[in-house]
Order: C-alpha cells, then sequence, then structure tokens
C-alpha cells in the first residue's frame, strides 16, 4: 500500500566548525577487520553560533583501512564547553577518494578537500541539567572533513 504522504526533508542548521588536533598515527598493521591505525587526539577547538568548546587530549580515532580503499573512521573525544559543561563526542563515518589521493592523505599530505570525501555522523553526550547544552543529547549531527597532517577540520551540523 502507498501512501500519499511523504516524510518530510531535513534540513541542516550549522553548529560550529571544529578543528582536532592529531598526535603522530600508530598504525598496528593488518587485522582481520583490515589495517588498523589509531589517531591520537591531542586538542582543538569548537567554533560555532551553538558550539563553543575546547577539545580535551586523550581522545583518537580508531581507523580500519579496508582492501577496497575506504577508510572507516570513529573518533570518540570530549570537550569543554564554554560553561564548563563535558561533551562526550562520538563521530563515526567515512573517507575515501581516488587511490593516489588516498595515498597522499596516508603519507600526511594534504590534498584539495574537495578530491576526496570526508563525512561523518555525529553524536553528543552531555549532563541532562547542563544550562547551555543539554540539548545536545536530542542531536542528530553530520559533518563534512578535511584532513590536514596535523589537524581535522569539520563543519558540523544539526540535522533538522
Amino acid at each position: 500500500m502507498v501512501t500519499p504522504q511523504q516524510p518530510p526533508r531535513p534540513e541542516l542548521e550549522f553548529l560550529a566548525r571544529a578543528e582536532v588536533t592529531l598526535d603522530e598515527v600508530l598504525d598496528l598493521g593488518g587485522t582481520p577487520h583490515g589495517r588498523r591505525r589509531i589517531v591520537p587526539i591531542t586538542g582543538g577547538r569548537f567554533e560555532g553560533p551553538r558550539l563553543t568548546a575546547d577539545v580535551l587530549p586523550g581522545g583518537a580515532d580508531w581507523q580500519i583501512l579496508q582492501s577496497d580503499g575506504w577508510v572507516r573512521v570513529e573518533a570518540r573525544y570530549t570537550a569543554r564547553a564554554d560553561d564548563g559543561s563535558l561533551v562526550s563526542i562520538t563521530s563515526r563515518g567515512v573517507r575515501h577518494g581516488p587511490p593516489e589521493v588516498m595515498a597522499a592523505l596516508l603519507a600526511g599530505q594534504s590534498p584539495e578537500p574537495s578530491t576526496y570525501r570526508f563525512r561523518t555522523a555525529i553524536t553528543f553526550e552531555t549532563a541532562e541539567d547542563s544550562p547551555d547544552y543539554a540539548w545536545l543529547n536530542h542531536v542528530v549531527a553530520v559533518s563534512s572533513a578535511l584532513r590536514r597532517p596535523d589537524a581535522v577540520v569539520l563543519d558540523v551540523y544539526a540535522v533538522r
């Protein structure tokens, strides 16, 4: 049975630009799931109309380089918002492009961002009584990102 109703089209609301600084990549090598790389997070900052926070050191991005050339990313880290609230951030996504672009990224170079796709889905967790940021607990967010040798830059959007 076909219904004439249509689901509403989602809209994106810009939350912040994040620059997340990174340490040296730890390459575990081939595993049963693919080539595992761990990229320690050393700091950074979210700056935007809805979210301003410092990224705390101690998180990491656990990457899997698949045999088909796709990279699966899963970053978990914590930020301290400007009001003092702690925010746990989980960002899962993919990075892919032509083989020469992916090789340049793996070599620590910064190819033109339009030559590869780097997208993530982001969830947030913070205290329910956080006066300025409790709303993040109910946000589905997405990002478009680029990789630099020492950082990842993400434009983060709430899906409305």
